[in-house]
């Protein structure tokens, strides 16, 4: 790529001079050679030193049969400089906030448990209905 249309300041910051596009996505190299993006480096979350990528917490989220969809934020702590904040949309109304939290205490580490959760009726999304994260924040 020869560069961001018609900005050439986030040009400068993604293509280095040595020919490299940074684009801040997150990801790993899958057995078949093929790159896997996972997340943004932007939406990374650090919980007291620990870094913890929101889609984790999302795919947990979604795992319980209660949960329809999910979206993840960090918010200033305290205590541990970012807490993870999950928004969620339910499936069954009955679903607490209880009974989610002892779900992720199974499932995630205990840095990458949310502390905040949040229940709405909607998420905002994109027309391919792609989670808004900075709408979120």
């Amino acid at each position: 790529m020869k560069g961001c249309w018609n900005t050439p300041d986030e040009t400068a910051n993604v293509v280095r001079a040595d020919g490299w596009l940074f684009t801040c996505d997150v990801g790993y190299m899958r057995e078949d050679g093929f790159v896997k993006c996972v997340d943004r480096k932007k939406d990374v979350i650090v919980v007291s030193g620990f870094k913890v990528y929101p889609n984790q917490v999302e795919e947990a989220a979604v795992t319980h049969p209660g949960v329809l969809e999910a979206g993840v934020k960090g918010v200033a702590d305290a205590r541990s400089d970012e807490a993870v904040n999950l928004f969620v949309v339910k499936r069954d109304p009955h679903l607490t906030e209880q009974e989610l939290m002892a779900h992720f205490r199974l499932r995630l580490t205990t840095h990458k448990v949310p502390k905040i959760i949040e229940f709405r009726d909607q998420l905002p999304k994109n027309a391919i209905g792609k989670v808004l994260k900075y709408e979120l924040r």
